[in-house]
């Protein structure tokens, strides 16, 4: 399940995983920075990573990456029943649609779905 942050986090339900990323362009370092973050329902965190990304043109470019990192990370942390949450109305809106997205970065959406399919 994917959902947009706009209030206040709140802890996913019993037996369920919440997945919270995020990103930080770096203009001056020509560098961009991802974060994700797993909480439990307790709300307790179960796991966390940080990495560098590449220089980004734009801020839902890095978001989308960051995405795409966190859910690698998921992957290979071996989890499967969580809710994916991120603050990027645009992100989240073309992970969620099932229309062929064709922008620049449309290779990293088919990855995304491809990542949360196998889930």
């Amino acid at each position: 399940m994917l959902q947009l942050s706009r209030e206040v986090w709140q802890p996913p339900p019993q037996a369920t995983y919440k997945l919270n990323f995020d990103a930080a362009v770096f203009s001056r370092l020509n560098r961009s920075g991802f974060g994700a973050i797993i909480r439990n329902d307790k709300g307790e965190v179960i796991a966390a990573m940080t990495t560098s990304g590449p220089k980004v043109s734009t801020s839902d470019e890095a978001k989308m990456l960051a995405c795409k990192r966190a859910l690698e990370f998921v992957v290979d942390a071996s989890f499967s029943r969580l809710i994916i949450e991120g603050d990027n109305v645009n992100v989240i809106q073309a992970i969620s649609s099932p229309l062929a997205n064709n922008s620049l970065i449309g290779n990293v959406v088919d990855d995304i779905r491809h990542l949360i399919q196998g889930l």
